[in-house]
């Protein structure tokens, strides 16, 4: 039994590649090799030659490949780049406060000044104007401030109705001076009523200052007052039928069907502006005899005509 197995089957000398041309050489046909209690026999013939199946070896890798707490080599100029960036952000950091002082001291002495400064919000596809009804004006005056507000728009529309009404009585009449005088009353007319009384009602409402009141009841007389005279449009200031009133809508309505209608709407917004107009004054009088503010107003004055006396 240990004669039939002299040789050792994992004895390295004796393997031979069946690719290496050295190999296929050295093993003729008819060489037997005993495997398992079989005999094999190679094919007799050559086989045919092949590349050597001995690979390269790999490049020995470093000691601490797969450690991740090696210790990593960080150039000294790298470093000081850091830390030359770290200052530069300190200092900005210190610009951008002191700054932030400045602009807050800034506005510390503006409101004890009494001046407030406002930011453009509305309308909000294109601000033009301050306007925040409900985070600067009293919840017990909101109502009353955006009744007022809508007395504003109201003149806008009636004043932009008339430029269209006409718009249509130029096109039928020929007459181009009426059509001028009603384009004149739009763009005087719309920022004038925001500067002359509504930013006034709304600064006292903010800051319940008698004088912005005083300033409100003069100015939104008149505007009470232009709007009557627009609604009826007599022929005595005016030139002609530059106003939709009632009078100009009955001379057109005979000829100019259209145009007649059109004066009418025009007639009604005017009506309705003015009734809004009138109970915003009378709830702000009121307001304003209610808390105080008449005797106020009343003493103020009573000082300033000492002070001019003396």
């Amino acid at each position: 039994m240990a004669g039939r197995y002299d040789r050792n089957p994992f004895d390295e000398e004796d393997e031979v590649n069946p690719f290496s041309e050295g190999g296929a050489r050295g093993k003729a046909s008819g060489q037997s090799k005993f495997s398992g209690g079989s005999f094999f026999t190679t094919a007799t013939g050559s086989v045919p030659p092949a590349a050597n199946s001995r690979l390269s070896p790999l490049p020995p890798e470093p000691a601490d490949f797969y450690n991740p707490t090696a210790p990593v080599d960080i150039p000294l100029d790298s470093a000081g780049d850091l830390k030359k960036k770290e200052r530069e952000l300190q200092a900005k950091e210190a610009d951008l406060k002191r700054r932030e002082q400045d602009v807050r001291r800034k506005e510390e002495a503006a409101a004890r000044a009494g001046i407030v400064l406002e930011d453009k919000n509305w309308p909000p596809f294109f601000p033009i104007i301050h306007h925040d009804i409900a985070n600067e004006i009293p919840i017990h005056l909101q109502r009353l401030q955006y009744v007022a507000f809508t007395t504003f728009l109201g003149l806008v529309f009636a004043l932009l109705w008339n430029v269209i009404a006409v718009t249509t009585a130029w096109i039928k009449q020929g007459d181009a001076k009426i059509w001028f005088l009603a384009i004149i009353y739009f763009i005087s007319g719309v920022p004038g009523a925001y500067v002359l009384w509504y930013r006034p009602l709304y600064r006292a409402f903010r800051t319940e200052s008698a004088m912005k009141f005083t300033w409100f009841f003069m100015f939104y007389l008149l505007h009470i007052g232009f709007c009557i005279f627009a609604a009826v449009a007599p022929p005595v200031v005016f030139r002609g039928k530059s106003l939709a009133g009632i009078l100009p809508a009955v001379d057109l309505v005979g000829s100019h069907v259209l145009v007649g209608i059109f004066y009418f709407i025009g007639f009604g917004l005017f009506c309705l502006e003015s009734v809004l107009s009138i109970w915003v004054i009378q709830q702000v009088y009121m307001y304003f005899r209610g808390s105080g503010k008449a005797a106020e107003m009343k003493r103020e004055a009573a000082r300033g005509a000492m002070r001019a006396a003396f």
